[in-house]
């Protein structure tokens, strides 16, 4: 056999050398690859490796750069057999050489040509699988797409969703015993119902899909599950979609064959609104456990019955074993949006421990009897406006947090910010949504930083065990960076100040800083090729911070010109990167501008509804789409209409808005006019205070 090496171990034949699916993919494989988004099937965002440690991770130094075009790079890569693999933007997947940065292919499924309206969410792809030779990714418009690892040809593709619905993909996919698996997005803007649909990883053919809310009892369930959980329901909630979406999180147990989903909020968020104010509404906001081979129920727990918030759990799970009460438990641990820490038995779903790890006073406590959390009075709005923390941004978001059998400890990228609710002046015995995958919510929700905090975010180490912080770093803004663990007693993390950080993973102090001149969210991966171990980071802001980019602002983070790179380090790397030039946000010049503030309030909701989700709160630019303050674009409908009404720009990630008349685009036109000369203002007052 050319090129491969036979090593009986334990009694098995093995190929060493030949990337195989089952056993890199192992909990205890051994770091020469990344081959999933968490590494691993148990997502622990943990590699054996040692080779750079906390010794000698001072000597760490920058082997290759490779700059990457305009658009979104939040996505974690995967290293198979010395070649790097990620996405970006709109699942365009490259595969370059690990050791040089040469490129080797790319594919481009021109997904936001194809998407329609389904582009108006959503930030691109976070991520992709491999599986024997293949490479697996879901795309905005709904295709689950496999290309051939070492060409880049698509083998298959199956969509997974109707041309018309409000779902799609950003997600990153699993892949699990010949199956890749996938959900979706969408329970925000549209009336849809959660689920996740299973492929065979080398035909494309659907083999299951389970729903994770109940349709009308009148067409009958796909599932004795579906029926238990619709008596947890009331009214019609069928009409309003029901959510529950899996959008994110997907882990698999390889001991007992059982696939974890974590679901997502509620359609929409207004309990009142969709199931009459009544019920715990499974399975939302859920840990469900499935049959991996069949997609049949096993158990569930939820943590947020009845939710009304966007406190959806869809934050990674990740899957260890602990000695907890002088006994060996096999866990699942994750970090949801409502700020408590969960320690479950993967086997049974039942709650071993739950504690928060921000602020978090919208609960006292999880009743540890009941699995239930003890709420506030009033936060489910129904007096009037609650205010409290954790914010629906989360205390804990998509970027992924990391388990260190080592240290036994977690390492959470936790976000503390407050929230106020209300749906004061909502019809809700006649709420409609909006149409055209619209943000409407069926409440308004008001996000803030926490009063006198030092910082909106922190790396926080965390003991599973005894639920409490080992120790705690302060992070800038409110969005930190996808966190991964070693060996070598280190923590890595980027973070928007353009700072590639690595802690010592016992005490939480900083071993090293690289400037990579640019923000880094994206999680950071680490592999061997020839032997030698590598550090891989992708650099650049994209992803839903954008909704509070106002909290990024002295970032100066410039969705054309930030640095969107790839970047690769080893022990002793001498490459640098060139410096950066500081973007200096300016105003565009609009000396016919005459304040109407009318026009401006008609302006602001259209604006909310269909811009912010990429261009940001309050029109401040983040990185993830230009900043209108800025732009010639506003000062015209001649220049407005091709780009937001004609669809000009779709090709690079600008959604058409067909629906839009002159006078709602002259409104919102009208409001993005008074912010930039709100801009104008306050740079003049900042000249003179210079």
């Amino acid at each position: 056999m050319i090129g491969r090496s036979l090593v009986l171990s334990a009694g098995a034949l093995l190929l060493v050398g030949a990337a195989h699916p089952v056993q890199q993919l192992n909990d205890d494989s051994d770091g020469r690859n990344w081959s999933g988004f968490g590494r691993t099937y148990g997502e622990q965002h943990f590699s054996p490796l040692t080779e750079i440690s906390a010794a000698n991770v001072k000597q760490l130094g920058l082997a290759w750069s490779m700059d990457l075009p305009v658009g979104n790079s939040v996505s974690a890569p995967l290293a198979i057999d010395g070649v790097l693999y990620f996405t970006r933007g709109y699942s365009v997947i490259t595969a370059v050489d690990a050791l040089t940065g040469e490129e080797l292919w790319v594919h481009d499924p021109k997904a936001p040509e194809a998407a329609g309206e389904k582009l108006r969410q959503g930030w691109g792809s976070r991520g992709i699988a491999w599986w024997n030779g293949k490479i697996y990714a879901g795309t905005q418009d709904g295709r689950m797409i496999a290309l051939d690892a070492k060409t880049g040809k698509q083998v298959w593709s199956s969509m997974t969703m109707g041309e018309k619905d409000a779902r799609f993909i950003s997600g990153p996919p699993r892949v699990f015993d010949g199956k890749v698996i996938i959900g979706h997005g969408g329970a925000d803007v549209g009336a849809i119902r959660g689920y996740v649909t299973a492929f065979d990883a080398e035909t494309g053919k659907q083999l299951w899909r389970f729903h994770t809310v109940p349709g009308n009892p009148a067409d009958g369930f796909e599932s004795p599950a579906m029926e238990m959980a619709a008596k947890t329901w009331a009214g019609e909630w069928w009409k309003h979609g029901g959510g529950g979406t899996v959008w994110n999180s997907i882990t698999y147990d390889k001991d007992t064959d059982t696939v974890f989903l974590g679901t997502g909020n509620g359609s929409p968020w207004n309990r009142k609104i969709r199931s009459n104010g009544e019920g715990d509404n499974l399975f939302l906001c859920s840990i469900v456990a499935l049959d991996a081979k069949t997609g049949a129920y096993k158990w569930h727990y939820q943590i947020n019955p009845g939710e009304s918030w966007d406190y959806n759990s869809s934050m990674d799970m990740e899957l260890a074993e602990l000695e907890i009460g002088g006994k060996p438990r096999r866990v699942l641990m994750t970090a949801p949006k409502n700020g408590f820490f969960y320690v479950l038995d993967r086997d049974t779903g039942k709650l071993i421990s739950a504690e928060p790890y921000v602020t978090v006073d919208w609960a006292s406590k999880i009743d540890l009897e009941t699995g239930r959390p003890v709420e506030r009075a009033g936060i489910r709005y129904e007096s009037g406006r609650a205010s409290f923390s954790p914010s629906p941004i989360g205390a804990h978001s998509w970027l992924p947090m990391a388990f260190s059998p080592l240290n036994r400890l977690i390492y959470i990228p936790a976000i503390d910010l407050s929230v106020s609710y209300s749906d004061e002046g909502v019809d809700l015995k006649n709420w409609k949504r909006t149409p055209g995958m619209t943000l409407d919510f069926g409440v308004v929700a008001e996000i803030n930083p926490q009063p006198n905090a030092i910082s909106n975010s922190a790396l926080v180490a965390w003991d599973p065990v005894t639920q409490k912080q080992a120790w705690r770093v302060q992070t800038p803004a409110h969005f930190p960076g996808g966190v991964m663990a070693t060996a070598g007693n280190l923590v890595f993390q980027g973070q928007i100040d353009d700072q590639f950080r690595a802690y010592d993973g016992k005490t939480g102090k900083v071993l090293w800083t690289f400037d990579t001149k640019a923000p880094v969210v994206a999680p950071p991966i680490t592999y061997q090729v020839k032997g030698e171990q590598y550090v891989t980071v992708l650099t650049g802001f994209g992803t839903s911070g954008a909704y509070l980019s106002n909290l990024v602002e002295d970032y100066r983070i410039d969705y054309a010109t930030q640095a969107r790179r790839v970047l690769t380090f080893k022990l002793g790397g001498k490459a640098a990167l060139p410096d950066k030039t500081e973007y200096v946000r300016e105003a565009v010049d609009d000396p016919d501008f005459v304040a109407d503030a009318a026009a401006e309030k008609r302006g602001v909701d259209g604006y909310v509804a269909r811009c912010l989700v990429c261009h940001g709160g309050y029109a401040v630019g983040g990185g993830v789409a230009p900043d209108l303050r800025t732009s010639a674009a506003i000062l015209s409908d001649e220049s407005f209409a091709p780009i937001v009404h004609e669809g000009l720009l779709v090709s690079r990630g600008m959604p058409q808005f067909a629906e839009l008349d002159r006078k709602a685009r002259d409104d919102i036109r009208q409001f993005l006019r008074k912010r930039a000369d709100d801009l104008r203002k306050e740079s003049v007052k900042l000249a003179k205070a210079d």
